[in-house]
C-alpha cells in the first residue's frame, strides 16, 4: 500500500495513466459484456470486440490522462482554495472550457483509429447530446472533486467517476445518434 502511494507521487503521469486506461478499457469491456453477452440473446455470442478495447486503451493512457494530468495542475495552481466561489469557478472552466475540446480529442481521435474518412462527422453527430449528458454528470461530480479530493488524487478520482461516465460514453458512441433522437 504505501508503494503505491510512494509511485502514485513520485511518478503520476504513469500510475494516472494506468488508472485512466483501466478505466477506459473497463468501461468498454462492461459494455460488450453487456450488449453482447447479456442483452444479446442470440447464438453464437457475438465475440469481444479486441480492436475497440484497443483504441480505448490508446484514449485512455495515452491521450486523455495527459491533457488531464496538465489541465488539473494549471488549474489547481490558477485556482487555488476550496472557497464556494473558488469551487464554482473551476466547475464553470472544467466544464464550459476544458470539456468541449476534450470531446472532440475524444471523438475526432477515435475516428482516426477507427480509419474513418471524414474525422469529424461522428463529432459532429454526437457532440451536442455528449456535452449536455456531461453537464447533467460531471458538474456533480466534479463539486466533489474540488471540494473534497486532494489534488494529488485528483486525476485517479476523475479516472473513477470516468468509469461511470465512460460507459455512458462508450453507449452513445456504439449507437446512432440520430436514430436515438428519433425515439
Amino acid at each position: 500500500m504505501m508503494y503505491d502511494i510512494a509511485a502514485r507521487r513520485k511518478y503520476p503521469i504513469i500510475a494516472n495513466s494506468a488508472v485512466y486506461g483501466t478505466m477506459c478499457v473497463g468501461a468498454e469491456f462492461s459494455q460488450q459484456i453487456l450488449t453482447k453477452r447479456i442483452l444479446n440473446k442470440t447464438e453464437p455470442r457475438e465475440p469481444i470486440d479486441i480492436d475497440v478495447l484497443g483504441r480505448y486503451a490508446i484514449m485512455g493512457t495515452l491521450v486523455s490522462p495527459n491533457i488531464l494530468y496538465f489541465w488539473y495542475k494549471w488549474l489547481d495552481k490558477a485556482f487555488v482554495g476550496t472557497a464556494p466561489k473558488i469551487i464554482v469557478k473551476k466547475l464553470l472552466i472544467d466544464q464550459f472550457i476544458m470539456t468541449p475540446p476534450f470531446y472532440v480529442v475524444f471523438f475526432v481521435t477515435m475516428s482516426l483509429l477507427e480509419g474513418k474518412k471524414d474525422l469529424f462527422e461522428e463529432c459532429r453527430q454526437k457532440f451536442i447530446p455528449t456535452f449536455k449528458t456531461s453537464c447533467v454528470f460531471w458538474l456533480p461530480a466534479q463539486a466533489i472533486n474540488f471540494t473534497l479530493v486532494p489534488p494529488a488524487a485528483r486525476v485517479i478520482y476523475v479516472g473513477i467517476c470516468s468509469f461511470i461516465w465512460i460507459n455512458m460514453l462508450c453507449w452513445i458512441k456504439r449507437n446512432d445518434y440520430n436514430a436515438i433522437k428519433e425515439e
